[in-house]
Formats: C-alpha cells, structure tokens, sequence
C-alpha cells in the first residue's frame, strides 16, 4: 500500500461542540461572533453552485445584507441538479403520529450510514429538517396535503415511520423553484449579482486564504476572476466519474478538486451510492441513465422469477412462482430497506441468473397490488408523472405491466473535508451540500438530500460564515497573486487546444467511466482495485498524448468544457480506488467482496476504520491520508440488520 499513499497527521473537527448532543447547535450559533448590519453590507461573498445549497445560501446570505457573487455553469439556476431529486424531503414532524422524532431521524441516519458519519452533524441536521419544512411551505412549494390540511407524508428507505413531504413525483423541482424565486428576489434587489454560463476553473488564494475565483465564460469563452472575502462552493457530487449515472451530465467535479489541488482535503471518495431503482441500461448509445424515484418503493413490490433465465412475460409468471426477494431477506423493512441494500440484491438475483429484460439486467417493480388495492387514480396522484417519463423511455406502460429496474450510481457521499461550521481545510472556503462529505456516512438514506442541502444553505452557512467574516479581517489581493491564478488557467486551455490528438474527449470519458464500474461499483476487491488503478495511470498518460479538443478557447467549445472535467475525473477515479482498496471493510456504499459474513452482508471493522478518511493532494504523486476519529456516544456502532 506504500506505493499507493502516505500516512499524514491525524486531523479532528475542532469546531464542534461538545455537551448534550441537542444542545451543541444551540451553543454553537450563541458562540458565533455577530456582523451588525451595517458591517454586513460591506462583505463579498462568492458563491459557487445554485442548487439547493448554494440557491438557499445565496438568497438567505443576499437577504442577510452581504454582497454576494454566484455562478452556475447552466444557463438558469432553474437548471441545477437538484431538481432531479423527485421523492421527498425527510423531516421529523410527526404529522402521523407513527414514532418519530428528532432523535428517530438523528438514529436512522446514522445507522443507515453504517456509522460512519458524525455524530453532532447528523443531530444538527434532524433538528433543522422541522425549519426547512415551515421555510418551504411559507416561500409556496405545493407540498401534497391530507384531507384535513396537514401536510402529508410517505415512506422512504430506511426508515419505519413517514417522515418524507412530497410533491407527487417532482419535490426537488419543487423546492429548487422556492430557493431560486428567493434567489431572483435578491438579485432584483441588487444584493445578489448572478452570473449563469459561468465555469469555476480554480480557486484564487491569498495569504493562505480562499479569497476568490477564476471562472470561464462559457459563451464567449472570456476568462475572469473576481475576488471576495470568502468563497462558498455548492456544486454537487461526482458521480460522473462512472460516465453512466443518474446525474446530469454537465455535473462535474472539477470546482472541489481544483479547490483540492489548493490544500482542501477530500473525504471518503470511495463513498458512493448506487440507487436501485434506475431504469437499466440498454447500449452503448446511452450518455446518462434515468432515475425512477425510491419513492415507488413504497407501493412497488420488487421481484424476480423463482426459475433461472425464465423468459416468460411478467403476467405469465404465477403468484407462486416470483420471488419477493426484499420481503423475504428483509421482513422487517421489506422493499423499503436502505439503498446499498436494495441494490446488492438486486445485483445477487441478476447475478443467479434470474435477473429480467435484455442481458438479464433487471428486476421487476410491480403496481399491480397497489393498483388493486387503491385504484389506479390513487396511483397516478402520487406517481403519474413518473409512470409517464418511464413510459416515454421504455415504450413500456407501468400501469399495466411492472418497471424494470437496476442499481446505477446516484450519490456520492464523500467530498471535501468540513468541520462543523462547514469550513473546509482552507480557511475561507466553506463546502455545502453534496459537495461536502458531512452527513450522510457511508450511505445517504433517500429523501436525505435535499434536506441536507436546504439545511447548510437557509440554516447553517448564515450562521457561521458570520462567524468567519467577523473574525477574519481582509486585506486586498495584489493583482499579480490573481493574475498568477488566471494565467495557469489560460495555459491548461490551451494545453488541451495544442495536444491535437485522435481521441475524442468522451471517448476517454466512457472508458473510465467502464473501469470505475467494473472494478470499483457496487462490489470492490484488492484485486480489482489494483488493476483499476493501474489501467486510470495508463488512460490518464493517453488522455494527456491522444486527446482532441477541437475548435478554440474564445468561444462556445464544449469538448473544451469536457475536457477540462474528464482531466479531474481521471484524478479522481484513481483516489477514489485508492481509498476504496485501503479501506479493507465493508460499509454502506462501499462493499469490498473480501468483508462480508456468512449471510453475503457488509461486514464492517469498526476497530480499524471508525473514522473519515481525508485526503491530501500531494502534487500528483501518492497522497496523503489523514484520519478523523469517530466517536458515538448516542449511537452505539451495531450490526447494520433490516431483517
């Protein structure tokens, strides 16, 4: 392993309170230094990301009285990749009566983590999630409602109460439209200067500092650089390092590592979600796959055929003869258990033979007992919209024959290192949403999301950002430290526009994307891990020789645009093996064949690896591990068991 990384110095999250875990957050906001508001007006933030998290930081921080400058790489904030997140958002009202409660979504967090997140994050976020709620409600996000008014809730993965408020099948869409109408209301007012087309292409330092941002302009292809006296950045996860996934595929990573790059540590990169209910692949045509909302889950029964390789039509199949697969290894959660568990039985079933569709990919998601049991227009109020975008996909109607399903790559639980206050390693660059690796462990349980990122946007950065600004007096940047930063993105442009090679950029995409699959998806071993990584040095030196970045930099150039994402990807998907082949248990997201027990479950090693692993970069050579312990003290690590 000496080959592959050094061992650094330990780190800790000095900012966390201690005391009684309900109170910390409590103590924490009284702790933070105030900026009056007076002073307010005279601080620049920059904002990177308008999804959720950066959308609700920059309306809140705008409404606050601080400047602020955002970017998006879409043409309208409307567009962010929040808005895929179709199911719900969990929040621990109780509306229901069933059981919950803060400390219940504080538990089943951090269970379905696999215990591997902090404790005080996951505790500040279950008590937020009751805000976010009468926050969004309050903006007019239509919310479905029971007959007596309240709203309703539904089921979702992991959990045994229902906690998550929905929007039929369009909650993400939902609550991005109130982030962003709060947005444009602050940019109406000029508190907020919005700049859409706009890529983040490295981070400006300044005195060991975050103090600004270079950005391209992805129309004219104009290179810019603004400075601030902090940089927030809110852009999302990684998951398209695998080329096929549920993102949208313009999302990237290349904001969090160019920060990386600067001293930023990275998390728990191997931390990746694979969501079991995807429509399956069908060729080589695909350029992304398309998520059908865990929210199905809870009407949908999951089945395969009892017999190997049995071609019959679903209708053919008797009673008798499917195998409710979920339902019988998981009575007590059934098909709603979490969804690294879902997706490794589904890929166990496929891969006895009795998987359905083309190439024996697939599982059945089967309505008709809801159908029966509800009628058909009780359905389609909840899910319509869904059954409808499967339908124009697969030619096939889900109302009168059962979705065919697969696991692919949803979420990424790792990120940039944060502390409490969201502060990355860098002082000065604080980290929100799925960007950051804070909350959700080794697993995300679903509808977890978007309440994350709602939460460190309208509740947590407004707070301590404060904290820094009033404490950290600036200084100007010398125009040679920004000029400095602009020129090395001037010369990668044009290091991509002068290789000239025979290979197009999402040629070299598509093969990463099949080695990260292969060799670092749903299962791992120390086998595979040490010839993914061998195979990404070798496609990486190719990428640098073969690549062709047609056309030029001063001007719309998306191959320019790819190349500079797959450049970052390739970085990442070895650090990513790395981690996953150091990390030698199993654990949420991250199943290494070589830890499981006798039942095929992850077998954790909580003596060696309770703790997050952050990652140093080490100028392109092996990076450097430090470790942050892990502590429970309300939540003691057990076996993870849903049966």
């Amino acid at each position: 392993m000496n080959d592959f990384y050094r061992s650094g110095e330990p780190i800790a999250d000095t900012k966390a309170p201690s005391g009684p875990i309900e109170d910390r957050w409590t103590q924490r906001k009284f702790d933070v230094k105030l900026v009056n508001p007076a002073n307010k007006r005279k601080k620049h933030v920059i904002i990177v990301g308008t999804g959720l998290g950066g959308g609700a930081a920059g309306a809140t921080l705008g409404e606050l009285g601080y400047q602020v400058t955002q970017f998006c790489f879409q043409d309208s904030p409307r567009r962010a990749h929040s808005i895929a997140a179709q199911g719900g958002i969990n929040a621990a009202k109780n509306y229901r009566n069933d059981g919950d409660s803060v400390h219940r979504l504080f538990y089943d967090t951090v269970k379905g983590g696999d215990f591997r997140a902090r404790e005080s994050n996951v505790h500040r976020l279950a008590e937020i999630s009751t805000q976010i709620i009468d926050q969004c409600v309050a903006q007019g996000v239509p919310f479905a409602r029971e007959y007596g008014g309240l709203l309703d809730n539904r089921s979702f993965g992991g959990a045994q109460v229902s906690r998550t408020f929905y929007a039929r099948g369009q909650t993400g869409q939902q609550l991005l439209l109130g982030a962003y109408q709060a947005l444009m209301r602050q940019v109406d007012l000029g508190n907020v200067e919005l700049h859409a087309r706009h890529e983040m292409l490295d981070l400006i330092m300044h005195e060991g500092k975050a103090r600004g941002v270079v950005v391209r302009d992805l129309i004219s292809g104009e290179i810019k650089s603004y400075t601030a006296d902090t940089v927030i950045l809110a852009t999302g996860g990684y998951g398209n390092v695998y080329f096929l996934s549920t993102n949208a595929m313009g999302s990237n990573v290349t904001a969090a590592w160019r920060a990386h790059k600067h001293g930023a540590l990275f998390a728990n990169p191997c931390y990746t979600q694979i969501h079991p209910t995807c429509i399956p692949v069908s060729g080589d045509h695909q350029s992304k796959l398309t998520l059908m909302s865990e929210s199905l889950r809870n009407d949908g029964r999951v089945w395969v055929p009892k017999k190997l390789k049995d071609e019959r039509r679903a209708a053919d199949i008797p009673e008798d003869e499917r195998d409710y697969y979920l339902e019988r290894i998981y009575p007590a959660f059934g098909n709603l258990v979490p969804r690294d568990i879902a997706s490794r039985a589904a890929k166990n079933v496929c891969d006895e033979g009795r998987g359905v569709g083309p190439g024996g990919l697939g599982v059945y998601l089967d309505f008709k007992d809801a159908i029966t049991r509800l009628g058909r227009d009780a359905v389609a109020a909840k899910y319509d919209n869904l059954f409808q975008m499967y339908e124009r996909i697969t030619g096939e109607n889900p109302y009168e024959q059962p979705m065919r399903i697969y696991p692919a790559v949803h979420y990424t639980m790792g990120g940039l290192w944060v502390d409490y206050d969201l502060e990355s390693s860098i002082p000065g660059m604080f980290v929100l949403g799925e960007a950051n690796f804070s909350d959700h462990g080794a697993n995300r349980l679903g509808a977890s999301a978007l309440m994350q990122g709602l939460a460190d946007g309208y509740f947590v950065i407004p707070q301590t950002v404060g904290d820094y600004l009033a404490k950290n007096p600036v200084t100007p940047v010398p125009s040679e430290t920004v000029d400095a930063a602009v020129a090395g993105v001037r010369a990668q442009v044009e290091r991509f526009l002068s290789i000239d090679g025979d290979r197009t950029v999402d040629s070299f995409h598509r093969e990463l994307g099949t080695i990260m699959w292969e060799y670092c998806g749903m299962e791992r071993t120390d086998e595979g891990l040490r010839k993914a990584i061998s195979l990404i040095r070798e496609l990486k030196d190719e990428f640098w020789t073969r690549v062709k970045v047609p056309g030029s930099g001063a001007d719309l150039n998306q191959s320019l645009e790819k190349a500079g994402r797959v450049a970052d990807f390739l970085e990442l998907g070895e650090l990513m093996c790395i981690d996953a082949l150091h990390r030698t248990e199993s654990c949420g997201g991250h199943f290494r064949a070589e830890s499981q027990d006798e039942d095929g479950e992850a077998k954790r090693d909580d003596a060696n690896f309770s703790y997050a692993a952050a990652w140093e970069w080490n100028g392109g050579q092996a990076p450097i591990l430090h470790k942050e312990e892990l502590t429970f003290e309300y939540v003691k690590p057990s076996t993870r068991s849903y049966k």
